[in-house]
């Protein structure tokens, strides 16, 4: 029966992999076309939009099934709650990803693009960057991995806040340019979100690895937790 239920597991981390390979793709196809202006990628966009949520239903409801007839305990049980709460972030970040190359459409066809943006590029590089090193961090079960990704919302909040500034202004100066600031300023909080959902993860691998939750106590030092099994 250990066995088997091993191999359960075993399965399961290989679903959520696939889906965050998926939705890694996903941000970097949508990155791709936002800073060339075009939406050459949306059919694979929508097709990975697809395989992720067939994904999340799988994930869920298999998690829940090894829950219910399994009965596991400790680590195990950790890992199966984690793998649903996961794949849940996974899908919210694919949608992230669609929201992007709709908004890209209208910030294309709002005219020619503004002044460079270096931290838009920026942003978009530092979410990708979140999302694998949270996966990473679940692959090795590495917490040290994981708390990366906390210290790197704190970038991505610093550039969506410069974004908005900058817009801010351009928009105030020339109403022309209210369309495709407004466009830029929707992507920031897309990507935002994805770096929300990529700390979500790496908030997990720790739970999962320390049996420590540390959401809302990042610079608090030790957070309190579960207790040690």
């Amino acid at each position: 029966m250990k066995r088997h239920f091993d191999e359960d597991l075993a399965q399961l981390k290989e679903r959520l992999l696939r889906m965050g390979g998926s939705v890694e793709r996903m941000i970097h196809l949508s990155a791709k076309d936002l800073f060339a202006r075009t939406e050459a990628d949306r059919a694979e966009l929508e097709k990975l939009e697809r395989e992720v949520n067939d994904l999340q239903i799988v994930i869920d409801d298999r998690a829940l099934k090894l829950i219910a007839l399994r009965q596991p305990m400790a680590t195990d049980l950790r890992f199966l709650f984690m793998a649903s709460r996961i794949s849940s972030d996974l899908e919210r970040i694919a949608d992230q990803a669609i929201n992007i190359i709709e908004t890209t459409h209208h910030l294309i066809a709002g005219g020619p693009p503004l002044v460079p943006l270096v931290d838009l590029p920026l942003m978009a590089e530092i979410c990708q960057e979140m999302l694998r090193e949270a996966l990473d961090g679940f692959v090795r079960q590495d917490a040290s991995m994981a708390r990366k990704v906390l210290e790197m919302d704190d970038k991505v909040d610093a550039c969506k806040r410069r974004i908005f500034d900058e817009m801010l202004a351009m928009m105030e100066s020339d109403q022309k340019t209210i369309r495709r600031g407004l466009c830029i300023v929707l992507i920031s909080r897309n990507l935002e979100r994805i770096g929300d959902h990529a700390t979500n993860i790496a908030e997990e691998v720790i739970y999962m690895v320390e049996a420590r939750d540390v959401r809302h106590h990042h610079g608090e030092g030790a957070a309190p937790g579960a207790p040690a099994e």
